[in-house]
């Protein structure tokens, strides 16, 4: 979810009906993203996001209006999708998630950031995010999640966005039949795809919330860290921690060293 100072990006407003006008241009650059992508997460994405995918029915021709996923997304678990800005608050993030929908910025990435942007686009909200929404563990983590933001104080909003961060992003599943991918920042990217589940320069290692609390991460980068859940369930169990009580305790120990070198500040 972007929430940085500025996106070059402006979000495309659907009209009275809900219906956003796409041009040809748009709707074959999600094409062309969710057909190649669709080839990489083979046996690599979990059962659970797979399931997903199969309910959802994303058209590859276009880009999906976003009524057509929220028809199944309220069906499944009551969840919605809801059409935001590039750019929205932490504030409103966290109200939209305490309130069952799921912010999708209406733009597409441009052909120069096929491959990676840092903001994220409809591709990797519907394509990364959508299809776990239809998991009810899933659902009620994000849900509690929400919840928990929106309440929550500035600096704590720091501690939760790490929670976020290595779980609905960047979270991994130990199965016994592998490692599989539940995080949308991964599943919606060729290179961290392949990265996150064979790199030999990565960590992985078993979900801890206190742990996860406490791991500083960078945007921009291949992950130095995975944090890995057992079973999908295991997000039902980690929404019922008391989570404040454990940012208190993060606070208190304070951050590992980071795992990556600093940004290198840009001349202005």
């Amino acid at each position: 979810m972007s929430m940085s100072k500025s996106s070059k990006y402006v979000s495309r407003q659907s009209d009275n009906n809900g219906v956003i006008a796409w041009s040809d241009e748009e709707n074959q650059i999600w094409h062309e993203l969710i057909t190649r992508q669709l080839g990489v997460i083979k046996g690599k994405a979990c059962d659970e996001y797979m399931a997903g995918l199969d309910k959802l029915q994303l058209p590859t021709d276009r880009i999906p209006q976003l009524e057509e996923v929220s028809k199944v997304l309220r069906a499944t678990t009551g969840w919605e999708c809801a059409e935001v800005p590039a750019l929205i608050s932490f504030d409103k993030f966290f109200e939209l998630l305490a309130n069952k929908r799921f912010p999708v910025a209406t733009f597409i990435r441009s052909r120069e950031e096929f491959d990676y942007l840092q903001e994220p686009d409809i591709f990797h909200e519907i394509f990364g995010h959508c299809a776990m929404l239809t998991n009810p563990a899933f659902a009620e983590f994000t849900h509690i999640y929400g919840k928990l933001g929106l309440a929550a104080s500035k600096q704590d909003r720091v501690y939760l966005a790490r929670l976020y961060w290595f779980t609905i992003e960047f979270g991994l599943l130990s199965t016994p039949d592998g490692l599989r991918i539940y995080g949308g920042g991964i599943l919606s990217s060729p290179g961290e795809t392949k990265y996150a589940l064979e790199s030999t320069v990565a960590e992985r290692k078993p979900f801890d919330a206190l742990d996860v609390l406490r791991t500083p991460y960078r945007i921009d980068i291949m992950q130095p860290i995975y944090f890995m859940i057992e079973r999908i369930d295991q997000l039902f169990d980690i929404a019922q921690l008391d989570l404040m009580a454990l940012v208190e305790q993060a606070k208190a120990l304070g951050l590992h060293a980071p795992k990556f070198p600093p940004k290198e500040k840009q001349a202005s």
